[in-house]
């Protein structure tokens, strides 16, 4: 996809090519910084098929709020929920999962989380292509 198609999949700003985190990522995602007072809110854009690695958020949780597109969010041991503009995902401390954009489409949220001393993400393996196209 192109900048100016990726820049049409929500209504806020799409951000930079995310290069700080890209060794986390299978495929290409942007990052835009909203707001950094009290509550970080990043919207998070992925091009069609990217998903971000297994990760596990340490001390503090995290809320995605989809903004556009189709994507996907799977904790460990459980089933993918695919994701649509409107829905919420609350991602409780010290849970393992991923969440991506579905192979075909574009997809944004926003990320809120706050900041917490001491709190980190560890990124774990990726989510295989095996993994991914069984999605349904």
């Amino acid at each position: 996809m192109n900048r100016k198609e990726l820049e049409n999949v929500s209504g806020f700003l799409l951000g930079e090519e995310n290069t700080a985190y890209a060794p986390y990522f299978i495929g290409k995602s942007y990052l835009s910084l909203l707001n950094n007072k009290e509550v970080i809110i990043c919207n998070v854009t992925f091009e069609p098929g990217c998903r971000n690695n297994w990760h596990i958020h340490h001390g503090s949780g995290q809320i995605l709020i989809c903004v556009g597109g189709h994507g996907w969010y799977q904790e460990m041991g459980k089933g993918p929920q695919l994701l649509k503009s409107g829905d919420v995902v609350y991602i409780a401390p010290e849970i393992k999962h991923w969440h991506g954009a579905v192979c075909n489409e574009a997809f944004a949220h926003l990320a809120l989380s706050v900041p917490v001393e001491g709190a980190s993400n560890e990124w774990c393996e990726p989510v295989t292509d095996e993994e991914y196209k069984k999605l349904k």
